[in-house]
């Protein structure tokens, strides 16, 4: 992949896997800005899918790879943790 197409318009992807070291929480926040700021028209998967190609080859092990593997797993709901729900957090009792 050259530095700067258009799956990578700003090379960010490009230069997480240049980067010695890196981390999977960098690689998960340099994944974050690249998906933001992809043009709109660009379908992300695609985008994934096409990286991938280029890079998963030659450095399977690499967190970036993880990621880009990671976002082309399909969102879940959400779901809600704590144990509030149903109950009224100003008229709690408290003795």
């Amino acid at each position: 992949m050259m530095k700067g197409d258009q799956n990578d318009p700003k090379a960010l992807i490009y230069e997480a896997y240049n980067i010695d070291g890196i981390s999977l929480v960098d690689c998960r926040s340099i994944f974050l800005d690249w998906a933001l700021g992809l043009p709109v028209e660009l379908d992300t998967n695609t985008a994934i899918e096409a990286i991938l190609v280029q890079y998963q080859k030659n450095v399977p092990d690499h967190p970036m790879t993880q990621t880009l593997q990671e976002g082309l797993k399909p969102l879940t709901d959400p779901r809600r943790r704590g144990g509030w729900r149903g109950r009224s957090r100003v008229n709690r009792d408290i003795n």
